[in-house]
């Protein structure tokens, strides 16, 4: 495994790759890294002849400076588990390295509407954020195959909604979100939990289910309702959202049977630790 902290020497150990036509797999990473990161990494193994993952926390998404700094930071473990996996190389920039001082790296595109709801309204500019970075981070890999994980759903129709507008040669693949035992999507946020409160937060993922047997007998917005109403039931839990949205356009599904996909989207606060999760209901 190889470990660059510079664009430069990155590019160049790239180009016997590309100069041979060999497929470059990346998957984008904040670090603090769990089993859905390395679900992702073996995915690009089995897809591609050389795997690239970047560790780099990206200022430019985070709302609020005291998130950036809980944000937890675990490098050798994650180089470890990296290595163990089988990952062929590791990226990981300082800030500078990636927004160096008189380059303008912002994405000015329209996100079709995909950035205004759930997190968007919750987390204003975050989107922008996010496009910023994985544009910057993809100019400097130039990789044939993106992996995401669903659950950013919304993070994924986003990015591959910018590789389309800007015609960007690689292919943004979702892959199906990692669980704890208890059903818990794998975040690296969970590492700031109790053992209590990971217990607890398995209440979203239920909530999920009964919703998947709900929209067949109510309307989207009552199920909305129950689950909200659900989630509220568990002493610690504040449900801050909770949609059934079209799984392409992420607006308002108007009943069961009109879009041809449903998403169920919904955010949570425990003890101060925010969680997403999704299921597709449909489609």
């Amino acid at each position: 495994m190889y470990l660059f902290k510079k664009i430069s020497t990155l590019i160049r150990f790239l180009e016997s790759y590309r100069n041979k036509n060999r497929p470059i797999g990346f998957v984008p990473t904040m670090g603090a890294l769990h089993e859905g990161h390395l679900s992702l990494v073996r995915q690009s193994l089995e897809a591609t002849q050389c795997t690239v993952c970047s560790i780099f926390v990206n200022p430019t998404q985070f709302n609020e400076a005291s998130d950036l700094e809980k944000y937890p930071r675990t490098p050798a473990k994650d180089l470890t588990m990296l290595y163990k996996a089988g990952c062929d190389v590791v990226f990981m920039p300082a800030p500078e390295e990636v927004y160096p001082p008189g380059l303008d790296t912002s994405v000015n595109i329209g996100f079709a509407g995909l950035d205004h709801p759930m997190e968007g309204r919750f987390r204003p500019g975050h989107f922008q954020g996010v496009a910023q970075v994985v544009k910057r981070l993809l100019d400097i890999v130039e990789p044939d195959k993106l992996l995401m994980g669903q659950k950013d759903y919304q993070q994924f129709l986003i990015v591959r909604h910018m590789a389309r507008v800007l015609s960007l040669p690689t292919e943004v693949v979702m892959a199906p979100t990692v669980r704890e035992k208890n059903g818990l999507a794998m975040s690296s946020r969970n590492q700031r939990l109790s053992p209590e409160q990971r217990e607890l937060a398995a209440a979203l993922r239920q909530t999920l289910q009964k919703a998947a047997k709900w929209i067949r007998k109510y309307p989207p917005r009552e199920v909305e309702q129950k689950a909200i109403q659900a989630l509220r039931q568990y002493p610690g839990i504040e449900p801050e959202y909770f949609q059934l949205a079209d799984g392409a356009t992420l607006q308002p599904a108007p009943d069961y049977e009109n879009p041809d996909s449903i998403v169920a989207c919904a955010a949570i606060w425990i003890g101060g630790v925010r969680l997403i999760d999704n299921m597709i209901l449909k489609g």
